[in-house]
């Protein structure tokens, strides 16, 4: 039974640039990046990411060819709270269009043991960075709190109120390491939209160390979050960040249900996603989410049977939606069906023997490596038969 909510559109940060570039073996040239940044705003992203320009002369130079070649999206560039950051930050990308996020320092446990400071310098130096900020002229001001998963609600609401006065419109609350249950960071999301004015955006971060971070980031939406930070195939620190693909996805088909939606141009999804392995020398997973190499695909014989006569047997999400094609691999575990239904495209009958013995060939008794698609074995087939057939008189 569908389910019909008013559609609340969900705002699309992307962060494949900076929390994605900065996991092991996802280093991009500026220029790369700038490639990657024109992809994802095709895509219909709200803000990307260009990194954080006081951290390397790169990504100086990353922020500011982003900077000068976007024309629908804003850019975000990632800024300590320290006035420093923002002044580099400003240098390297202009005020237009321009969002600085000031990370701020969400738990006890990190202000202790990796900041050394007290929790009334963790508020002051956020509120003092927003407002340093908005003097040099910067559009839109927002802070991202690091391991608020983990967080003191005392000391997130300090530092929320803090920035807050001094001008912050968004905050990314951030699952960092990966801790929480949908229903822990759904409560989180709704403390956080009871501190907040009207206007004020709620961002979802999530991390995917216990495989939650798309069920996180979509129980922060329903609890109220205006936006979702995401990358490209969820590439991003330790296991990885809330995969843009897998949230557009779901609201494409779950939208109605959740009363959400997203502009992101889900055709395109995956030639940017490719492009991005190519960048970054990334294998395809077989088994990813809308973007696996066979996540369309299958070699088991019950399901071939019900997707040769109707793909909605096996098939919910539909490949074409995506970019991506439907497959059909045979192997081992592939069955008859298959087997006739490329003999009936061939336009061949043969006999219940001859179809046994077929099937032990090329099927059952498969050598010389694993699944091979559909297409491959009809050729064979075709070969093989046609020269079995008399040759005309």
């Amino acid at each position: 039974m569908s389910v019909h909510k008013e559609s609340r559109r969900v705002s699309v940060f992307d962060t494949t640039l900076r929390d994605g570039e900065q996991a092991p073996g996802n280093t991009m040239t500026p220029r790369q990046k700038l490639d990657m940044a024109l992809r994802i705003e095709a895509l219909g992203a709200d803000y990307i990411e260009s990194g954080f320009p006081a951290s390397s002369p790169s990504e100086f130079q990353a922020t500011r060819l982003i900077s000068r070649n976007l024309t629908s999206a804003r850019f975000t560039t990632f800024c300590r709270a320290v006035r420093s950051d923002v002044d580099t930050a400003v240098e390297a990308g202009g005020t237009a269009r321009h969002q600085v996020q000031v990370m701020a320092t969400g738990s006890d446990l990190h202000l202790a043991h990796k900041r050394g400071i007290s929790r009334d310098q963790a508020v002051q130096e956020v509120a003092d960075t927003v407002a340093h900020a908005y003097a040099l002229g910067v559009e839109e001001v927002s802070v991202g709190i690091e391991d608020a998963s983990r967080g003191e609600r005392d000391l997130l609401r300090a530092i929320t109120l803090g920035a807050v006065e001094a001008g912050a419109v968004c905050f990314a609350v951030a699952d960092t390491s990966g801790c929480h249950l949908p229903q822990e960071y759904g409560a989180l999301i709704t403390e956080f939209r009871s501190w907040l004015p009207d206007g004020v955006r709620v961002a979802t971060h999530c991390h995917d160390d216990f495989g939650l971070s798309l069920a996180n980031a979509v129980a922060g939406l329903a609890a109220g979050a205006d936006e979702v930070q995401v990358t490209l195939g969820g590439i991003g620190e330790r296991a990885g960040n809330t995969p843009l693909e897998e949230v557009a996805a779901l609201l494409t088909y779950k939208g109605a249900l959740l009363g959400l939606h997203t502009d992101i141009d889900v055709a395109a999804m995956y030639e940017a996603y490719t492009a991005l392995r190519a960048v970054i020398g990334l294998e395809e997973p077989r088994n990813k989410a809308i973007f696996g190499t066979y996540a369309f695909g299958t070699a088991a014989g019950i399901h071939q049977q019900g997707m040769l006569r109707n793909p909605a047997t096996y098939e919910y999400v539909e490949p074409a939606r995506f970019g991506r094609e439907r497959s059909l691999l045979i192997g081992r575990h592939s069955g008859r069906a298959v087997l006739r239904h490329i003999l009936d495209e061939l336009g061949i009958a043969v006999s219940e023997d001859d179809l046994a013995g077929l099937y032990r060939t090329h099927i059952a008794e498969r050598t010389g490596g694993d699944c091979e698609d559909i297409s491959v074995v009809k050729d064979r087939l075709a070969r093989e038969l046609t020269t079995r057939q008399p040759a005309a008189a």
